[in-house]
């Protein structure tokens, strides 16, 4: 469903321009001096209206939080609770996950957070999951050795292809659960989390963790198998 126009965008976004950057490739490699004293970057994929992305930073005082979101509509939300909440540890991108490695130096992210992405049921649409091998060969070069993914879906099955990917691609799976708040709520949850929660809808997590310098080789694309010839 595409989100609906917010009223003033453009003011309302100029209101919190402290918070966003406008030339991100001018920061790449250098993020962390946007925050004095930072112990890490940290990137975050499709911050959405920004509930997990304000509470993550205030949890998270020492690291800078690059929140990453290609739907102004949404982004203007997050800016303006950032804002409002004084949290100086965030800055927005308005711009597309494919566009990691022009924003973010080798080994420059320390954590991704990937929060219930859409999940592109169709097999045709696959390449466009977050989870799908080229992603995540462009999150392996942006993270550090030892960097992860924290990742949470409500889709059970998308939940279960991903881990497929995460491991062909080389990355160690950590901590994975069908249902994170089974014995109760854990973590910072998503406003769309909290509302599954509520609705009684198992939450799906797992870390993934690079642990080498070079990942696996990325999946050949499938070929169209040629027409058969015309017989004469």
């Amino acid at each position: 469903m595409r989100m609906r126009n917010k009223k003033n965008l453009i003011p309302r976004m100029e209101r919190c321009a402290a918070v966003q950057v406008k030339d991100p490739q001018a920061h790449k490699g250098r993020w962390a001096d946007l925050l004095p004293g930072c112990g890490q970057v940290r990137a975050e994929v499709g911050c959405g209206k920004g509930a997990f992305t304000a509470a993550m930073a205030v949890q998270s005082p020492e690291a800078l939080i690059v929140a990453i979101e290609k739907v102004p509509n949404a982004m203007v939300t997050a800016m303006e609770r950032v804002c409002a909440q004084e949290i100086g540890n965030v800055r927005f991108i308005d711009t597309d996950a494919a566009a990691l490695a022009d924003i973010f130096a080798p080994g420059e992210l320390a954590v991704l957070y990937i929060n219930f992405p859409d999940p592109w049921p169709r097999k045709k649409e696959a390449k466009h999951r977050l989870t799908a091998p080229s992603f995540l060969a462009l999150y392996w070069d942006a993270l550090a050795i030892g960097g992860r993914i924290e990742y949470k879906t409500d889709q059970a099955w998308l939940f279960d292809w991903s881990l497929t990917q995460f491991a062909a691609l080389g990355y160690e799976v950590r901590e994975v659960t069908r249902d994170l708040h089974a014995a109760g709520p854990v973590g910072v949850m998503t406003n769309y989390e909290q509302r599954f929660h509520e609705q009684g809808v198992p939450i799906c997590r797992c870390v993934a963790v690079k642990t080498r310098a070079e990942h696996a080789p990325l999946p050949e694309p499938e070929r169209k198998p040629r027409p058969a010839e015309a017989v004469p």
